[in-house]
This record gives structure tokens, C-alpha cells and sequence, in this order.
């Protein structure tokens, strides 16, 4: 799909409605399970979507939201790496659910950091060009998306998420594990 048709569509059933939901830290026990499939077309379904979207807007530097990092163990996540310096590919604002990844190419190791373990990053070695497919809340439209660099590395993490899986199971040891730059 290109990139301004995923980010409109997704914006044409969503909107910019949603609610502003919390975001829980490690250990919490929904992090850690596999999440659920959902039906895309439930209401409720494009409503998480909505909040995800509403919650990545109020998290500055935020480029990824999953289900799971707001209490809901099921396969729905959120991407926006618009703007990002490190972004070279992005398709905007979308909402996948029941993502799968169908290809993924060109490894490589990077940092990342994740609302959910606030205080660390760490070094990841994930795939710099991926093909995901997916469903679209609301319309439940079977999609594909093609991306790379930072991008492709977001979507990786919050497939993660929906694994039950943390940054930090992916890092090779303690080496790779740094406090958290704090910005002002």
C-alpha cells in the first residue's frame, strides 16, 4: 500500500477522536503473554485504535504503541515515525491489527528505547527492510506494508509487544543494555 493511502485511510475511519489511556512499565504482567487476534470491524476495536493513536500524540518522541502497553493483551498497534530524524521511509500515522510479518531482510543491530521501560535502551539487531501484512480497523481491509530503515525497525517492536515480547529479550546480554539520555 503506499504511504499516503494507508495514513488516510486509517485517519478516514478513526479520525483524530481517542482517549488518552496510560501506559503500563515493566514487570506488568500484560507485557509478558501472547496477545489475542481481534475482530478489526468491532467498534471497540477501531476505538483501541483511536486511543493508541491519541496516546502515541501526547508521548513526545513516542514513534509506536501496541495494545498491550495500555493493558489490552490483543494484536493492535499503532506507527508514526513521521518526522523522526532517524526515518527515511514512512507511511504516516496507521493502525494494524493482527499484523504478521511475511518477509524480513538486511539485519542489522540498533538502539531503541520503549515506553514501557522508561529508564533503559538497548541494542537490537533487527531486520532493516520488512514486508507486514495486516488488517485495518473499521474496514478490516487485508493490507501490506513495505517499509525499511526506522520504520521497518518500529514495526518489528511493537510486533514484539503483541508477542509478549520486550526489547530487552532481544538484546544480546547486559553489554547492550544503557540508562535512558534524558532530554530537555
Amino acid at each position: 500500500m503506499t504511504r499516503s493511502t494507508l495514513a488516510g485511510r486509517v485517519r478516514e475511519v478513526i479520525g483524530d477522536a481517542g482517549e488518552v489511556r496510560p501506559v503500563v512499565t515493566a514487570p506488568h504482567p500484560v507485557l509478558s503473554g501472547a496477545a489475542e487476534a481481534v475482530d478489526p470491524s468491532d467498534p471497540k476495536t477501531v476505538a483501541l485504535a483511536a486511543d493508541l493513536l491519541a496516546t502515541m500524540r501526547a508521548s513526545p518522541g513516542c514513534v509506536g504503541l501496541a495494545a498491550p502497553q495500555i493493558a489490552i493483551r490483543v494484536r493492535v498497534f499503532a506507527v508514526d515515525v513521521s518526522g523522526h530524524p532517524r526515518a527515511v521511509a514512512t507511511h504516516g500515522a496507521f493502525v494494524l491489527c493482527s499484523a504478521e510479518i511475511v518477509r524480513a531482510t538486511r539485519w542489522r543491530p540498533g538502539r531503541e528505547g520503549c515506553m514501557s521501560i522508561p529508564d533503559l535502551t538497548g541494542d537490537v539487531k533487527r531486520a532493516g527492510r520488512v514486508v507486514v501484512t495486516g488488517q485495518l480497523p473499521g474496514s478490516g481491509d487485508d493490507v501490506t506494508v513495505s517499509t525499511d530503515a526506522f520504520e521497518a525497525r518500529a514495526l518489528q517492536h511493537e510486533l514484539d509487544h503483541c508477542a509478549g515480547l520486550l526489547f530487552l529479550d532481544r538484546v544480546a546480554g547486559a553489554h547492550a543494555v544503557h540508562h535512558r539520555k534524558v532530554y530537555r
